[in-house]
């Protein structure tokens, strides 16, 4: 089983407006769509479309956490969440006119207990299992969280997918994750270096597999992605041809893609790669999040 983790969930609210928006005024929209957020809720929604079951796991609040539980239960995807005691699940609002505005709700707070009763869960887990831990900490989880959880989970057999960065992500390398996904800046950020060329990107990537990443796989926007695997090979891919619509989620649906690629192949990081770029490529050309019809269309056009 695929378990997912997203500790600050949302009700992303999208609002289409064919005008600029203007700071101060009334503005109305041209159209209006809900979606259920959050980076490993994403990676199940996209690995719901490939066919592989997952459990969503996470924290959720208020009514607005009832709603987006029911709302990904009902898409198809098993949840477990943890109801807290108190406040909302955050709504964040992102407009869309001539540029891009975002405003993120904050989320509420996530008492001692509650992240007890998820490291229980977690605990279930068993060998053969992948977990995929992705995004950024709530002010009120211990800035260590992904540590405490992977160790609490080293040795048992477990396939461990993180996608973060800086010290969230080096300081869980030694528990030897399957498979990291820093973009390019990212990774120089991390050396404290700027990466100009293929070989800088190669170079620094290995550094993280000698800190203990299995597979490393750097997305570099419009020039595509690299991915250095644990058995040493080198493997580039370019981007799929398509006009851009949507900059949200396509990182979190390249994860799945690499997830179900490999899985499906039964370990080929090619495919792994080519499925994960299709899938990044169709949330990219999209409103939403990838759809299954425009994915296989798109690994179709990969070599």
């Amino acid at each position: 089983m695929i378990y997912t983790v997203t500790f600050n969930p949302a009700l992303d609210y999208v609002v289409h407006m064919s005008q600029d928006l203007a700071i101060g005024m009334t503005n109305r929209s041209d159209a209006e769509e809900i979606y259920f957020g959050g980076k490993g809720i994403n990676v199940s929604n996209v690995l719901r479309e490939l066919d592989l079951p997952t459990t969503a796991l996470g924290f959720i609040a208020g009514f607005t956490g009832k709603a987006l539980d029911e709302g990904v239960a009902a898409s198809g995807i098993t949840t477990d969440f943890i109801k807290l005691p108190e406040g909302n699940t955050r709504i964040n609002v992102k407009i869309k006119a001539a540029d891009e505005t975002e405003i993120n709700g904050q989320g509420p707070k996530i008492p001692d207990e509650c992240q007890k009763a998820l490291f229980k869960k977690l605990d279930q887990l068993k060998e053969g299992d992948t977990l995929v831990l992705a995004g950024s900490i709530p002010s009120s989880l211990p800035s260590d969280v992904y540590e405490r959880i992977l160790e609490r989970l080293d040795g048992k057999g477990i396939r461990f997918v993180v996608d973060a960065i800086k010290d969230l992500l080096l300081n869980v390398l030694k528990y030897h994750p399957f498979l990291i996904k820093p973009n390019k800046q990212e990774l120089g950020e991390m050396f404290g270096v700027t990466i100009d060329s293929d070989d800088d990107t190669v170079l620094y990537a290995k550094k993280l597999q000698e800190k203990g990443a299995r597979n490393v796989l750097i997305s570099m926007a419009g020039d595509g992605s690299l991915l250095v695997t644990e058995d040493g090979q080198i493997l580039r891919q370019g981007v799929c041809k398509g006009k851009v619509k949507n900059s949200v989620g396509a990182g979190d649906s390249m994860v799945a893609g690499f997830i179900a690629g490999y899985e499906k192949s039964g370990g080929d990081y090619k495919v792994a790669l080519n499925l994960g770029t299709a899938c990044g490529g169709a949330t990219a050309f999209s409103d939403g999040l990838a759809k299954k019809d425009l994915i296989d269309e798109l690994y179709k056009t990969l070599n």
